[in-house]
């Protein structure tokens, strides 16, 4: 793509870095490349080797956008079937979970689920139980009690069921200061070796959510970033280098295949 570039670098250790324009040419790039790792999986590729592909999902501005940019292509390949075919999801065979949620009500605006469902869910025919959501809190329970440790385990229980053998893509938004899913640094939560943990007193609001541990996403093939922003710059030469996962999260994040950096042109650590 006129704009983009991407440097190739080989090994499970190495970030391979793609460089987009802005958030949009970003969103665009890491969609059309995701439809292609889906279909892959799907055609046997996967890390099931069942014909389904499990991806893990994100929240924030570039991975909403993501997201909006696949209902865009899934929208496409659709209406072009038959005239020309083009690689296209088959959502009745992907299993998606979610790297973090905030532990808020069901019908809170700020859930990660629910902005992937106005996004992606409500325009493509994926099948509900498809969709591995988190618990929310019953009405009047204390968020900060016994309900989030409860909601923790019962997500790992989701993971080991229906992704036993790790997950085909995790998709990471990144914090200026350098946290993924809800891992944030010089927190108990990143030396975690469960799949999934409960936040409390989060340095971002709200204090309590649950999050996917750095050892789970570490069984993704594929973990890609995703970055925009002047002030995730610094963070992203982190996560680049992979220096300091204490201080800086991101830097922890590495797939079992591939890593993958996402950078537009104001978040991009080598310009």
């Amino acid at each position: 793509m006129t704009g983009s570039h991407t440097d190739h670098s080989e090994g499970p250790g190495t970030v391979d870095v793609v460089r987009a324009r802005d958030v949009d040419d970003l969103a665009r790039r890491a969609a059309r490349d995701a439809v292609h790792l889906i279909a892959q999986a799907q055609t046997g590729g996967g890390v099931g080797g069942d014909g389904r592909a499990r991806i893990v999902l994100t929240g924030g501005g570039a991975g909403i956008a993501v997201l909006r940019e696949l209902a865009v292509l899934d929208h496409a390949a659709t209406a072009q079937a038959d005239s020309f075919p083009v690689t296209a999801v088959d959502w009745s065979r992907v299993d998606v979970f979610f790297g973090d949620e905030r532990y808020v009500p069901a019908d809170d605006p700020e859930r990660n689920d629910g902005q992937a469902d106005r996004a992606l869910f409500d325009h493509v025919a994926v099948p509900p139980e498809n969709i591995h959501r988190y618990a929310a809190p019953a009405p009047g329970d204390d968020p900060a009690g016994d309900g989030l440790d409860e909601a923790a385990a019962a997500y790992a229980t989701v993971v080991e069921t229906h992704a036993p053998d790790g997950f085909d893509l995790h998709l990471l938004g990144m914090g200026p200061e350098g946290h993924v899913n809800s891992l944030f640094p010089d927190r108990a939560e990143l030396v975690s070796t469960e799949t999934v943990v409960p936040v409390r007193d989060c340095p971002k609001p709200p204090p309590e959510r649950v999050s996917l541990t750095l050892d789970a996403v570490g069984r993704a093939d594929a973990v890609w970033l995703l970055v925009a922003g002047e002030a995730k710059r610094e963070a992203a030469g982190h996560a680049l280098s992979g220096d300091g996962a204490t201080a800086w999260p991101a830097a922890g994040a590495r797939g079992r295949r591939s890593t993958v950096l996402y950078v537009d042109a104001a978040a991009d650590p080598t310009r």
